[in-house]
This record gives C-alpha cells, structure tokens and sequence, in this order.
C-alpha cells in the first residue's frame, strides 16, 4: 500500500464496480477496490452501507472485516459507515428498509454490523433519535445526523445529545424546502456540528461549498466523496444503490424518476483537487479538512498509512 496517500474519506459506498451493499460483494471484489482506492489517493476509509435488511447488514459487515483483519487493513479501514436504516429522508435510499430508531435498535444494528461499526447516520428529526445518539456513544460509535428533514430545534436536540457531526450538509434532502426552517440552514447555525461536504462538484455547488466552509471554517469540515461502485464508469444507464441511475458525460450520477443524486463517482483526490481550486483554503486548511478533522473524529489522531 502507498505509504504517501493522503486523504480520509469517511463515506466510500463502493469503487469500479465493487458495491459494498450489494449481496453479491466477494472479498475479492472488495480487497481490489481498496488496492484501488490506495492508488488514487485515499489513505483510510470508510465502507460505507446504505439501508439494508439485517441479513445484508451481517453478511457484508462480517466479510469486510474478516478482509480487512485477513490483509493487515484495521488502521487503513478501521470500520463501517452505516448510513440509515435510521432515516425520515430516504432519497436514494429504499424506504421500505427503514427502521424506527432506538437504544435497542443501534445495539441490534451493532451487533448486525458485526461489531465493526465505526460511523452511524441517523435522522435528527427521527423519533427516539436522541436515545439513538446517547446509546451510539456509549458503543464507541460516532453518531452523524443527516437524510432528514430536521429544523433548527431537532439539529439543537441532537447537539444536546452529543452529536457532532452532520452527513453531507445540504444532500440528502427534498429539492424543495422551507426558506427558513430547513436541515442546511439548521446544520449551518448549529456551531457545535462539523459539516461532512461532498466536494465532487455536483451534490453541491462551488459557491454553496465556498458558504458553508467561511461559515464552518476548517476546524469544522470534513471532505468526503460519496463515491460508490460507478466510480471508473463509461457515460450510460446503471443499476446503483438499487437505483437506475445515469451516468452523464459531465460526471453527475443521477436518478430522473426521483429527481436526486445517486452518490458519486469522485475520488478523495478529485475532491480536494476541486475545493483546492475554489480557493479560499491554505494547503494546511485543506490537510485539515481533507484528513486531520476525520482522524480526530475516529479518535485515530496519531494513524499514518502504512505502506
């Protein structure tokens, strides 16, 4: 592995036609597209699950970490993202896999992961979601708001609870919102929470990004990719993230019966290539955003890739 890589990506879905959330995921599949990932620039990561039934969940958790722990990886992946089944805005994900949230439910959803789970997106908006928070801490899980539709109040509970992170500020989301009471504004007015921003370029605009990082500064974001298994694609018509999701020449990955975004097919690098050009950060701001802030959010401060 590249002993110089770079960036930590807290929310990777899949890479060049691996799918970590696909029933057919083989240790094969997934050990190649970490070898891939390395070569691109990503120096530690996150698999990331979307909202899955409890038998992919144990299936996929237990051979991503017999991998991991087979090939020496556990500081290179120290763990799953699981984003959902804890969610009240779906977007790409199935809505017919979503669960209510609980301090019960983030135990079975641990145990379900395998005991590998390291990063949890739960809706802030979600019924029991502070208890959900409260009981992620206590299992060493990092608990991360986002996919809901939670006004200032329900961003302000979650603080409270001890959530400090938000999963991609202003994605995941209806088209359509509130001009006042809204997750972006609400996660943006929340001081206490570090915005998790997917900079490849389409979830959000460059003036949108240049806002929310003034706002944030580099003490409080965390660049990460979203990139999923069309990464490394032709142009064309896709199955991701059980979507039918088009793949445009410009690089924008999206679903027209839903009207969202399905992921990304950008790199770490191809992130941080893209804040560096919007400006506005020093090389040891974009360090900080683009690695130090998700090593600190691990608790994995002093980790440097091995090679």
């Amino acid at each position: 592995m590249p002993s110089d890589a770079l960036w930590v990506d807290l929310q990777v879905n899949g890479h060049n036609g691996v799918d970590y959330s696909s029933p057919e995921l083989t240790e094969d599949g997934f050990l190649r597209s970490v070898e891939e990932l390395f070569r691109a620039g990503t120096g530690i990561f996150l698999p990331t699950i979307v909202t899955s039934a409890p038998k992919l969940y144990r299936r996929n958790a237990a051979l991503i970490r017999r991998t991991v722990e087979r090939h020496g990886l556990t500081s290179l992946v120290p763990g799953l993202h699981l984003e959902g089944p804890f969610l009240t805005a779906p977007g790409s994900h199935n809505p017919a896999l979503l669960r209510p949230v609980s301090a019960e439910a983030v135990r079975r959803l641990m145990d379900e992961a395998d005991g590998f789970l390291r990063l949890l997106t739960l809706a802030a908006d979600a019924p029991g979601a502070e208890e959900g928070i409260q009981e992620a801490l206590r299992l060493g899980i990092v608990p991360s708001v986002g996919h809901h539709l939670a006004g200032y109040e329900a961003i302000r509970r979650a603080a409270n609870a001890g959530c400090r992170v938000l999963t991609h500020l202003g994605n995941a989301c209806p088209n359509l919102l509130d001009r006042h009471e809204n997750p972006l504004l609400a996660g943006l007015a929340e001081e206490r929470m570090t915005a998790m921003v997917i900079a490849d370029g389409f979830h959000l605009p460059g003036e949108l990004i240049w806002i929310i990082c003034r706002l944030k500064t580099a003490d409080r974001i965390i660049v990460t990719s979203d990139s999923c298994s069309a990464s490394g694609y032709a142009p064309g018509r896709y199955r991701i993230l059980g979507n039918d999701a088009v793949l445009e020449p410009s690089g924008r990955l999206y679903n027209p019966q839903k009207k969202c975004l399905v992921a990304s097919v950008a790199t770490m690098t191809d992130c941080m290539n893209f804040l560096r050009k919007l400006g506005g950060f020093s090389d040891a701001e974009l360090r900080k955003v683009g690695r130090e802030n998700a090593l600190k959010l691990l608790n994995l401060t002093t980790s440097e890739p091995k090679s």
